[in-house]
């Protein structure tokens, strides 16, 4: 409109931008321009509330008197449109215009070329939090707010970024160990011959009916004492709060392991045959030969196991305590209710940033989906 920011939205120096709005007088109230002002409010409820530096807008721009445009007799009273022109004429570019409109009680706002953004005391106050948003920002406005008003207090990076960093790194890591450790455990149980294999197998099928509410609280004190106490014993620091007790605790699931067994299982013996009879040894087999054609195998076990650390809860709510840099996503967000929902009820960043961290496993589905697809079709 005018503003100079484009698709994203700015109130550039020299620029002018205008809002054309509609009252309804009822017939016996006195037509009287509303009164515009703009405020100097501070823009949503977390850091940005405490932004104590931060220059206001109204302290640069101008408000040139409201201009009547047109006036209508209708039934019951009359309706008035009035044009508020807003011109920066300032050195300065502003990325908020808030504005307020004034207007006697018992008048109708008819349209506008923004819906306000709030009514207030009865009617009388029209508030808009920014007419230089632009179309993007506008659309996407709480996205912008998750990674641009909360930052670490000790080193002073954004912990939207963080948090999704150490989602992404820890999600990574156990997908990594997960495949190593259980296609190798896999491979021998399925096609290796040695003592105590079927105990061992039915001990993995016996921790999977185990539920983890079960361990939850062993867990917490192996990581904490170390198992038997060693770790204190010796002097060694604890694993909780740290990425590394995180990782440690979930290296390999036996979900995993019985998967890649099961798989093995069903290719047939007579290349591994073949291969020994050319020399080839165990390792040679399982890596050349076992370990490619577990392709469908492997893949649909790192979606699955990515999906269960991204969106994992409670555990890493258990472990990672402080400071806020440490936290996992799913973490972060839980932090968000007590930033944003509690007294001030602001739930857009909220909800925007489980949009966000809903992305990722969207895009892994997606993926895999058309991929099976074009497998589909071209077989």
């Amino acid at each position: 409109q005018g503003g100079g920011g484009g698709f994203f939205g700015e109130l550039k120096s020299g620029h002018e931008v205008s809002l054309q709005i509609t009252y309804k007088y009822p017939t016996g109230i006195e037509i009287i321009p509303p009164e515009a002002t703009i405020p100097k409010r501070f823009k949503g409820a977390g850091r940005a509330a405490l932004d104590l530096d931060k220059e206001f807008t109204a302290d640069f721009v101008e408000i040139k008197p409201v201009e009547e445009i047109s006036r209508t007799t209708v039934k019951d009273g009359t309706q008035v449109s009035y044009k508020i022109a807003i011109v920066n004429s300032s050195q300065k570019d502003f990325l908020e215009l808030p504005l307020d409109l004034l207007i006697p009680y018992k008048v109708e706002v008819i349209k506008a070329t923004f819906s306000p953004n709030r009514i207030e005391r009865l009617g009388m106050v029209q508030s808009w939090n920014n007419l230089v948003n632009g179309v993007i920002p506008y659309i996407f406005h709480n996205h912008f707010r998750v990674f641009n008003e909360n930052y670490s207090r000790t080193t002073g990076k954004r912990l939207f970024t963080t948090w999704i960093f150490n989602s992404f790194f820890i999600s990574i890591i156990k997908v990594i160990t997960t495949l190593a450790f259980a296609s190798m455990a896999g491979y021998a149980l399925a096609r290796l011959k040695f003592f105590g294999k079927n105990y061992f197998f039915v001990f993995i099928l016996f921790s999977m009916m185990i539920p983890g509410q079960v361990t939850f609280i062993s867990n917490y004190l192996v990581l904490r004492d170390g198992i038997f106490g060693f770790t204190k014993l010796f002097g060694g620091g604890s694993l909780l709060n740290t990425f590394t007790g995180l990782i440690i605790s979930g290296l390999v699931g036996a979900t995993a392991v019985f998967i890649m067994k099961q798989f093995f299982e069903g290719l047939p013996q007579e290349m591994e045959e073949s291969a020994r009879i050319d020399g080839a040894s165990t390792y040679q087999i399982f890596s050349k030969i076992m370990l490619p054609l577990a392709k469908p195998a492997l893949g649909a076990l790192t979606i699955l196991t990515f999906q269960g650390v991204w969106n994992e809860f409670f555990w890493p709510l258990v472990i990672l305590t402080s400071p806020m840099d440490k936290f996992t996503l799913p973490i972060g967000l839980l932090s968000f209710k007590n930033t944003y929902a509690s007294g001030a009820f602001d739930w857009g960043p909220i909800l925007a940033g489980a949009i966000i961290s809903a992305l990722p496993i969207i895009i892994l589905f997606l993926v895999s989906f058309f991929r099976c697809c074009s497998c589909s079709h071209i077989t």
